[in-house]
């Protein structure tokens, strides 16, 4: 049985509850992280508590504790669990409860709810030779003064219609384009293509700050891979040699087929697909270490 982590401690998850006045459950009112566990440590946790803090203070929540506090709270968590490798946490900050039920902010009283989920998620490594099958939906990235894709908000009913309309089609992941019809992102994690030994991606404007997206980037420019955050449409991601999502809990796996066109290389992973997920798996273990140290 897990243990879960609510407000100011550790809670068998039959015993976790939180109000059905919290602003989480009856508005969506709150920020989250994914954050992967490697090697019994929380990697690449600074970007990850970044992310989270500017997200509540653009929606003006506060977390009611430090990222030091939070950490703490992170660490126990992975501890009580006993999670060392192929396993996650997602941590949840919301408004907190409600006087009533209504969008109004200072309808909120108290401090902020914090949840702590722990999950472990075997890693499955059939999917790196099979490959994923996307599908490319009708539901649209909105722009920022619609639904701002920097906030990793609990608000994802977007992303869910868009993941509803992909598993109706038989597909993995949604494919999503922006407002103006080019390539955006998926439902649930970042998209590569690879073009002539050139990786693209979308130059962001309607896409989360994905944390292992910027650390792919790096890697690329890193190991003299051309690398662009561009607009491309859905003609360039046919034409492609190779294709690539990216995710906290994935890190780097491979696309097969995108919207009934099998990808441009014979093998699954592509060749620089395979370096680039070697690279990754490389650096998130090199942050470990780090963590530990």
């Amino acid at each position: 049985m897990m243990k879960i982590y609510i407000n100011d401690g550790l809670l068998n998850e039959d015993e976790a509850r939180i109000s059905v006045f919290d602003s989480g459950f009856v508005l969506g009112d709150g920020v989250w992280e994914g954050i992967r566990v490697c090697e019994g440590v929380p990697v690449f946790l600074k970007p990850h508590l970044d992310r989270l803090y500017e997200a509540a203070k653009a929606l003006m929540i506060d977390v009611g504790r430090g990222p030091d506090a939070l950490t703490q709270a992170i660490e126990e968590t992975i501890a009580a669990n006993g999670l060392v490798d192929d396993a996650h946490l997602r941590v949840m900050v919301t408004r907190g409860v409600r006087k009533q039920p209504y969008q109004d902010p200072r309808l909120a009283v108290g401090q902020a709810t914090l949840v702590i989920v722990p999950a472990k998620s075997p890693h499955d490594p059939e999917a790196a030779v099979r490959g994923l099958n996307l599908f490319t939906v009708h539901v649209r990235r909105g722009s920022p003064d619609i639904q701002d894709q920097k906030i990793n908000s609990h608000s994802k009913f977007n992303c869910v219609s868009a993941c509803i309309q992909a598993n109706q089609a038989g597909a993995d992941e949604a494919l999503m384009l922006d407002p103006q019809g080019f390539v955006a992102t998926c439902n649930s994690t970042h998209f590569f293509i690879v073009r002539r030994g050139e990786v693209w991606t979308s130059n962001g404007d309607y896409c989360l700050g994905g944390i292992t997206r910027g650390n792919v980037i790096k890697l690329a420019h890193a190991h003299q891979i051309p690398m662009h955050e561009k607009r491309f449409s859905l003609t360039d991601v046919y034409g492609a040699d190779e294709a690539f999502v990216t995710g906290t809990l994935g890190g780097i796996t491979p696309v097969k087929m995108i919207d009934g066109r099998i990808m441009g290389a014979p093998e699954i992973p592509g060749p620089i697909t395979a370096k680039l997920s070697a690279a990754y798996h490389a650096m998130m273990l090199d942050d470990a270490r780090r963590y530990r140290n």
